[in-house]
């Protein structure tokens, strides 16, 4: 039993007074008077399809498997037109469906559908079941129930990208009360998982009030120092304003130089878990190219403005740039420094397809630049503010998770008939 689970009882949620085996391992035994039946006497399923006569120019808004979350729901929907839109956006949904990914099952992709515009299409890589016999409240919430998601998943067939097929899919059972008591579990759901969801947000809103807070710090740190009464000066340079007077401002080659990355030969690759640098952030991969530590390794293409420390031997792609000349500066300063100019580097970024930056764009940057023990100063303390910060949202994440798996344990017990909520009034 979790703690999450403990927590129900705690809050005086009652079991049923008598319970029986449904057959079905994978949801245990269920209230007597409710039946286990398999989905496909509960539901239709991918009932209507754009067919491939359909005008081309018609516009549709489509929601591919990335477009939905676990908990979040539909979070992200892309206008197409149909000639230009992927072969498998086709399945049409209507109001009361639920979309449930049979590709990539284990990102556990299940949403409700409510109120969707006449245009709404999604991938076929969703099973649409359009419940007969179910509530569509009710079905939204069982379907998303640990037991019924590890089920699917279990059932998922291939590595890289299981999938099930959706005649498998509506051959797992569920635990089914009556219509009525269908209601009640939805609207005891809806409010409770109402109020677990606005405490979530609230906390994201604090985390995002931290880093706003901790990105202004550094802003100040790395253009102000961290003396308060020290004498300032004009930079002369509009976004940066005012710097203490004894700082020198100069282009940004004469403190950290940059050099474009290369493949290393076939027969120098090595292999195993070494950290890179690409676009897409930091990976691991089996070619790359060596850069020493310390230094600082950023993206030339696609996401610009990302600045990684390098604090070990390390081994960026070739889509990097990777200092090979800090001028005796400290790299833990430029770091902090280059992570606030990251704006220039995308405003200095050449304009395509693929964005890209080349050193020579961004060496012309004019910024200021402390003495090397200044710059020591300064990274120490932003190196402390950064761990409290970090403390801060780890623990505020950590409220997160458990108010999340609350909400799972929450949603698995009444849909399951764990918990009798028939009776559970607002509060």
């Amino acid at each position: 039993m979790t703690k999450a689970t403990t927590r129900l009882g705690a809050r005086g949620l009652r079991r049923y007074d008598r319970y029986r085996e449904a057959g079905h391992r994978w949801f245990g035994c269920i209230p007597a008077h409710w039946t286990a039946r398999r989905l496909k006497y509960l539901v239709t399923w991918n009932d209507e399809a754009l067919p491939e006569s359909t005008d081309p120019g018609f516009e549709m808004s489509y929601i591919d498997i990335g477009g939905v979350d676990p908990i979040g729901g539909i979070v992200e929907q892309e206008d197409l037109a149909f000639e230009k839109a992927p072969s498998r956006a086709r399945r049409i949904v209507r109001h009361g469906d639920v979309l449930i990914s049979t590709v990539r099952t284990y990102l556990r992709a299940i949403s409700a559908v409510e109120h969707p515009a006449s245009n709404l299409v999604v991938s076929t890589g969703f099973a649409v079941l359009r419940p007969r016999r179910l509530k569509s409240a009710f079905a939204a919430y069982a379907f998303r129930a640990p037991h019924f998601v590890e089920r699917i998943v279990a059932s998922s067939v291939g590595v890289s990208y299981p999938a099930i097929k959706a005649s498998s899919l509506v051959c797992i059972a569920i635990p089914v009360p009556d219509v009525d008591e269908q209601t009640a579990i939805a609207d005891f759901l809806g409010r409770e998982t109402a109020k677990i969801d606005a405490l979530v947000a609230k906390k994201e809103r604090l985390i995002k009030l931290l880093q706003e807070k901790h990105t202004t710090l550094i802003t100040r740190a790395v253009t102000c120092g961290v003396d308060p009464d020290v004498p300032m000066k004009d930079s002369g340079i509009e976004w940066l304003g005012d710097v203490p007077a004894h700082w020198e401002v100069k282009p940004l080659k004469w403190a950290i130089t940059f050099q474009r990355g290369h493949d290393l030969p076939s027969q120098e690759r090595q292999t195993g878990d070494v950290p890179v640098v690409s676009s897409s952030g930091v990976s691991a991969t089996h070619s790359h190219a060596a850069a020493s530590a310390p230094g600082i390794v950023t993206g030339r293409y696609g996401t610009i403005g990302h600045f990684y420390l390098v604090a070990e031997d390390y081994w960026p792609l070739n889509t990097t740039l990777y200092s090979v000349d800090l001028r005796d500066n400290r790299p833990r300063f430029l770091a902090y420094m280059l992570r606030n100019l990251s704006s220039l580097f995308v405003a200095n970024a050449q304009k395509s397809a693929v964005p890209g930056v080349d050193r020579n764009d961004i060496h012309t940057i004019e910024t200021a630049i402390p003495s090397p023990p200044e710059q020591q100063n300064i990274a120490d303390f932003l190196d402390r503010e950064s761990r409290k910060v970090d403390a801060l949202v780890e623990k505020v994440n950590e409220a997160i998770g458990k108010l999340n798996e609350y909400r799972t344990a929450l949603i698995s017990a009444a849909v399951t008939g764990k918990i009798d909520v028939r009776e559970a009034t607002p509060r």
